[in-house]
């Protein structure tokens, strides 16, 4: 054990690793009583406390996460069984470290779960990471604060000769797996050739959509989003000279197709005044 002259050492020193008869009692009862919480099978209850009553505390917790998970994650829960899915988060319950006391954060937390901690298993569908991320999306997407502001812009502006102004609540998005698919008995076993690009957005009445594009403008989005004097044209423009397109005004016509697509969506709010 570290002494009164090596403090940084003490500091570092994990709870696990300080012998539990220098712990106050209380925070002896709190260890055993979270860690029972967290996986029963593995710890048992504290002395003293009639399992009747322990068993409330253990079906409260493990039913409000698992039931969190469940509605933000529904496509993941259908292609699980009921044994395989309350494996995974019981184990996600037991071991992950979260960092956040809001239940509207889990999802972010379970990601985290999945994406570092969580080795695969047999029973894991390809694309799970991205299927996740993709449902993730549609729950924040539901909840941000994001409010939509038309001040300064201008909706019946000219797409191509203006900068077009895009929802703050409307994120392009590129996957390997086609997530938007995907589900119980659509789960293709590797990546197709062709990536999905994707806007999944929140149009005016609140409720989450998805708008399936092609490569080509997805490019034009990122164009626009970072170049804030680009007008439509420039920015398609700048997509026909890298593409060295044969014939400029077939992609300046479907860069003006796409663009008033995305308006009609409400993707675009119109251009900036």
């Amino acid at each position: 054990m570290a002494t009164g002259n090596s403090r940084q050492q003490t500091e570092s020193l994990n709870i696990k690793t300080i012998p539990a008869m220098i712990l106050p009692a209380f925070k002896k009862h709190q260890y055993e009583f979270t860690a029972h919480l967290r996986d029963p099978e593995k710890n048992a209850k504290p002395e003293g406390v009639e399992d009747r009553r322990m068993a409330i505390y253990r079906d409260l917790l493990y039913n409000n996460i698992e039931g969190f998970i469940a509605s933000g994650f529904p496509v993941i829960r259908e292609i699980y069984n009921d044994k395989n899915w309350h494996k995974m988060i019981r184990h996600f319950f037991a071991n992950h470290k979260s960092h956040t006391p809001y239940f509207l954060e889990i999802a972010q937390e379970f990601i985290d779960y999945l994406q570092n901690e969580r080795q695969p298993r047999q029973e894991d569908p390809a694309g799970l990471i991205e299927l996740a991320h993709y449902e993730w999306v549609e729950l924040a997407l539901h909840v941000s604060d994001e409010s939509i502001n038309m001040d300064n812009i201008n909706a019946n502006g000219d797409l191509l000769r203006e900068h077009p102004v895009f929802s703050p609540v409307a994120w392009p998005l590129v996957y390997q797996f086609p997530v938007h698919t995907m589900g119980p008995d659509n789960l293709p076993a590797t990546a197709p050739e062709q990536s999905t690009y994707l806007v999944v957005y929140r149009n005016r009445n609140d409720e989450v959509r998805f708008l399936e594009i092609n490569p080509v403008t997805a490019h034009l989005i990122t164009l626009l989003q970072e170049n804030e004097f680009y007008s439509g044209l420039d920015a398609i423009e700048h997509i026909t000279k890298e593409m060295n397109h044969p014939n400029p005004d077939v992609v300046i016509r479907g860069g003006k197709t796409a663009l008033e697509e995305l308006q009609q969506h409400g993707i675009i709010f119109g251009t900036k005044m």
